[in-house]
């Protein structure tokens, strides 16, 4: 019975990678619009692919290096394995292929969004959801097929029929977290230079565009656009693919590694159907049940055109697929629970119930829920953060980017209080395992949040195209509509998944002290402290690095935007041509280069603190970098989102002081440079933060058996050192 449901979970995979397949085929399908529609589509997907072979070059000799590194560090340490390193280019791999199955959805849908709205806004969000839908069900299949699969076969070729606490399933694991690393690490500089490539293009479309020469974002004449438009899907959905793909495979990977030191209480062997076995097979089968709940979930987002033209009907609907996609989840989780998992456990001491476990899940929904539900609060349109914000551009400049700011901050007190309710909740209820299993709990229904979050992209693009092609007002009217509240699901996104990250960098964190061999983290050890507040320190440097990155980008695609303005005749005029092609190459260029830098940063700082100081100081290490980048990530998502929709709210005309202010007014200038500032805030550095924690986390367990084996030699030779001299003194006297 226990086989059976292992070799369930990846057919589950299969299951949604059958409907990714069938959906992408339907959005093929739809119509892409007239010649001049398919030109500038042409244009938006072959800039996304020569940034992603580009990327996939400089990071296919990364993958080579490490892998073979890994391959020579576990073969010297009798508790790993070489192939640790097969499994580390099996996770780069299937990351990538993550982030290109969302472009290459995304890049055929924009277009076929655009002419669907020539129709109706529900054909619109059909055609815009379904695409946002084929990248969420991509990266979920993918994700469970990958791990639940790579799991199976390691098993049976290390630990066929080893029990659960044997040096041979350790092994098994300790291999698995390869995989999760080459997932991670390919989402780290996916997401890094996505966000590199895509904000550098739109600081240059704004400034020169629309507050220079007072052009629309997407006009045609603008030669930025083109790399604006490919930048939305490097970034925001290739990047964004590659991210969850990484959090949800690290999540599973986490509860696995817990569960395994599961036992009965007093240290006995598990009882009921599936012994020991059952807590390791459970994130397995909630990430499984999550992906066929996704798809249910889909059927639920309809949007009725008699309802009207307006952001509220459409949220509605989304809203509708994501609470039936985690309520189907929460009652499918009661139930497997009660009849995988025995009464009692213990893990490390702590005792905890079946119905604990239940807690913790029901938990991490809640967490999940509540997190999404404030982040929507402090960043969508209408609301009280977002007013106050487009109140203060009425001052200026200056006061919209103080007004973000402080919004930024504040948006971050409501989700820590929920989120360290959630740790104290989940742990309550089962112990580290409960943490755990909160987060893979929140993480299954990965396929609907991204479907939700991917679908904004596409509606973006889908605008912009409207705009260069001059179609009818009323396209780039339910264009709007889309693209507004997808800013809205994009920044609701990013909070769900700095949480989830936050609840799988403990229970990493909780795998990690368990592995390296360590009882605890006494911050009373000086190099312990230490490496706290180094560790809180890496989230500001990577941040820096990132947002100097944009910055400097921008400033060559200004300069490149000016230059042809002034020399390319008629191009105001709309009869010479910009040469899009040369800000495209511009922010490929910058975003590759860029990336390296803080990419090495994330992998290298563990090493040396590891190695150097012990896996205790890592431990702090990790502690401090994780509280920095999740306060981080909130603070810049949020500040980020609530900019964007203070400023996308001139567009419909907003009233200040009983005046009535559009586009083109002085506060709409000042909420365009308050937008600029927070671009690299929102897409690329407060994003990213969430990868960061969790890679430095797995590059830590990776390395902790090797840090164990090491430490714990130079203790046993301390000891016995100690005690040979203490000898030799006694026989003296």
């Amino acid at each position: 019975m226990t086989e059976t449901l292992f070799l369930l979970v990846p057919v589950m995979g299969v299951i949604g990678l059958f409907y990714t397949f069938i959906k992408f085929n339907w959005v093929s399908k739809q119509d892409a619009g007239n010649d001049h529609m398919k030109t500038i589509s042409t244009y938006i997907a072959e800039g996304a692919m020569a940034f992603l072979k580009a990327e996939w070059k400089i990071l296919g000799y990364f993958v080579v290096i490490v892998a073979l590194l890994l391959g020579v560090m576990a073969s010297s340490n009798p508790h790993s394995h070489w192939a640790i390193a097969l499994a580390f280019v099996i996770g780069a791999v299937c990351s990538a292929t993550a982030g290109y199955i969302g472009m290459k959805v995304a890049t055929k849908a924009n277009v076929r969004t655009a002419q669907a709205a020539r129709t109706s806004l529900s054909k619109a969000l059909k055609v815009s959801f379904t695409g946002g839908s084929v990248m969420g069900l991509g990266v979920a299949g993918l994700a469970v097929l990958g791990l639940s699969g790579l799991f199976l076969i390691l098993k049976q070729l290390f630990a066929a029929d080893a029990p659960v606490n044997s040096e041979e399933m350790f092994r098994t694991i300790e291999i698995l977290t390869g995989f999760s690393l080459g997932a991670e690490s390919i989402a780290l500089f996916a997401r890094v230079g996505g966000g590199i490539y895509t904000k550098a293009a739109d600081v240059g479309a704004d400034l020169v565009g629309k507050v220079e020469a007072g052009i629309p974002e997407d006009d045609p004449r603008n030669p930025a656009t083109i790399a604006d438009n490919v930048g939305d899907n490097v970034g925001d959905v290739a990047g964004m693919g590659a991210d969850l793909f990484g959090s949800y495979v690290a999540t599973v990977l986490a509860t696995i590694v817990l569960g395994q030191e599961v036992t009965a209480p007093g240290g006995g062997i598990l009882t009921g159907a599936f012994g020991d076995m059952a807590p390791i097979l459970l994130p397995m089968l909630i990430a499984g049940i999550g992906v066929i709940f996704s798809i249910i979930g889909t059927l639920f987002v309809k949007v009725s055109d008699a309802a009207g033209i307006n952001t509220s009907n459409v949220q509605k609907a989304l809203n509708m697929g994501n609470w039936g996609s985690i309520i189907l989840t929460a009652i499918a989780s009661f139930i497997l629970v009660k009849y995988i998992l025995p009464d009692q456990m213990e893990l490390r001491g702590f005792e905890f119930t079946s119905n604990g476990v239940l807690g913790a899940i029901f938990t991490g929904l809640a967490v999940g829920t509540l997190m999404s539900i404030i982040t929507e609060y402090y960043t969508a349109m209408g609301k009280r953060p977002v007013m106050s914000i487009i109140r203060q551009s009425a001052t200026g400049h200056a006061t919209n980017v103080i007004g973000g700011l402080a919004v930024g901050m504040e948006s971050t007190l409501l989700p820590i209080l929920v989120l360290a309710g959630g740790i104290y909740g989940s742990y309550a209820f089962a112990g580290l395992y409960g943490v755990a299993i909160a987060a893979a709990g929140m993480m299954a229904t990965t396929a609907m949040q991204l479907a939700i979050d991917a679908f904004g992209p596409i509606a973006d693009n889908a605008g912009g195209i409207a705009e260069m092609s001059e179609l009818p007002k009323d396209v780039r009217e339910k264009t709007d509509v889309l693209d507004a509240v997808g800013n809205t699901t994009a920044a609701t996104g990013k909070g769900f998944a700095i949480a989830s990250a936050a609840l799988t960098a403990l229970a990493l964190f909780a795998a990690f002290v368990g592995v390296a061999g360590i009882s605890g983290i006494d911050i009373y050890h000086a190099d312990v402290l230490a490496s706290l507040f180094v560790g809180g320190m890496i989230p500001f440097i990577f941040s820096s690095l990132a947002i100097r990155a944009v910055g400097q980008a921008a400033m060559a695609m200004v300069e490149e935007v000016r230059r042809q303005f002034r020399t390319i005749p008629g191009i105001m005029e709309g009869t010479g041509k910009p040469e899009y092609e040369k800000c495209v190459a511009i922010s490929t260029s910058a975003s590759i280069k860029k990336m390296m830098l803080p990419g090495a940063i994330a992998i290298i700082s563990p090493l040396i603190i590891g190695f150097l100081l012990g896996p205790e100081a890592l431990g702090g290490f990790l502690a401090g970098a994780t509280v920095s980048g999740v306060l981080m990530g909130m603070f810049q998502n949020n500040a980020g989102g609530a900019w964007d929709n203070a400023k996308k709210s001139f567009e419909k005309g907003v009233e200040i002081n009983g005046e009535t202010y559009y586009k083109k007014s002085e506060p709409h200038k000042a909420s365009v440079t308050g937008d600029t500032v927070g671009d690299p805030f929102k897409d690329t550095s407060g994003p990213s933060m969430n990868i960061l924690i969790k890679l430095m986390s797995i590059v830590s367990l990776v390395i902790a058996p090797t840090l164990a084996q090491i430490y714990h030699t130079k203790d046993t030779a301390s000891v016995q050192k100690h005690k040979t001299e203490i000898t030799a003194t006694v026989i003296k006297k």
